[in-house]
């Protein structure tokens, strides 16, 4: 049953600059990775599942048995191990088409002829790959494995960022600068985005680091010049989603100073009205006092003439405010 699935979830691909050709396998004993004439063949697995499979095709073809304690880590980070005249390479992929930026797992183990790509889950981005090479269209069936390799991760790489200037867009809407609003709903979206974009830059750190890693491959027959050129896509997206980073920051920022702004508004209009009635709370205290000797409480006009010095105090105050320009 096991065998079954593995057969229906793999595809197998060889070619030659002049040839192409789609294959597929009835058991696991014919799956033979190394074809006669020399041919370039990319084989492509959906799911890890397969433990008992990929050993039989490892012992079958004759690859380093130590690719199967390697399949058997399902949870492997990004990494480069030189095998006996083969690479074993793992990354961890966002899956772009999940609004949460989920991760899975991709394998490629290859030599000079072969490349055997592993994926966690069904469905990816190569399929422009496939079309090029049924077509022969660009340079790829001219090339050696190396480039198919290189083409895989560059589509990667493409997709990470065609994901990210499709959220910057909508993003750049929804945050623009002129619609900053010191709101919790504003505030939790700017939030949102940062995540968002350390979800990326973490990827595109741990490819690069991939890359690097590619780029010092001394394998005979394996060209390492390609690499570069992805390093230098990796580290142009690195700089933008940097970019938007310390914009965010700057919005975060400005919603605090505007927060802030508005406290002292609040606060600065308090403190002048307690100032003003200070003076009349401590006149009306004087004259609330309960002493029988009091000669203004026996004047007839007293009470107007403290209503106008309260008034008179007022205005003084008011005045002295506008002039100090407190308000």
């Amino acid at each position: 049953m096991q065998e079954n699935e593995f057969l229906k979830n793999t595809n197998f691909i060889s070619y030659t600059e002049s040839t192409y050709r789609k294959s597929e396998f009835d058991t696991l004993s014919s799956v033979d990775l190394h074809q006669k004439p020399v041919e370039n063949v990319w084989v492509n697995t959906y799911g890890l599942e397969f433990l008992g499979c990929f050993k039989e095709v490892i012992l079958k073809n004759k690859l380093d048995d130590f690719l199967i304690k390697l399949l058997m880590d399902k949870e492997h980070s990004n990494k480069v191990i030189t095998l006996e005249n083969m690479l074993f390479v793992s990354i961890r992929v966002l899956k772009t088409e999940d609004s949460n930026l989920d991760s899975e797992q991709m394998i490629f183990i290859l030599n000079t002829d072969f490349l055997w790509s592993i994926q966690e889950k069904k469905g990816d981005y190569f399929d422009w790959i496939r079309k090029r090479l049924e077509g022969n269209k660009g340079i790829v069936r001219k090339k050696k494995i190396a480039y198919l390799l290189f083409l895989l991760i560059e589509s990667i790489i493409d997709n990470y960022l065609e994901t990210y200037q499709k959220h910057e867009e909508i993003s750049s809407d929804i945050l623009d600068a002129s619609n900053i609003k010191p709101t919790p709903e504003f505030t939790s979206l700017v939030e949102k985005r940062k995540q968002e974009l350390f979800n990326f830059k973490k990827a595109t750190l741990s490819l690069r680091d991939t890359i690097i890693k590619l780029e010092s491959v001394k394998i005979e027959g394996f060209n390492t010049r390609y690499f570069g050129e992805l390093k230098e896509q990796t580290n142009n997206l690195i700089s933008n989603i940097d970019f938007e980073l310390q914009e965010l920051e700057s919005k975060i920022n400005l919603i605090f100073s505007i927060q802030g702004h508005r406290l002292n508004e609040v606060m600065k209009t308090l403190t002048i009205l307690s100032v003003i009635f200070i003076p009349l709370t401590f006149l009306a205290g004087i004259y609330g006092m309960n002493f029988e000797y009091m000669p203004e409480l026996k004047f007839k006009y007293g009470y107007f003439i403290l209503l106008g010095i309260m008034l008179l105090v007022t205005i003084l105050c008011v005045w002295y405010f506008r002039k100090k320009k407190w308000f």
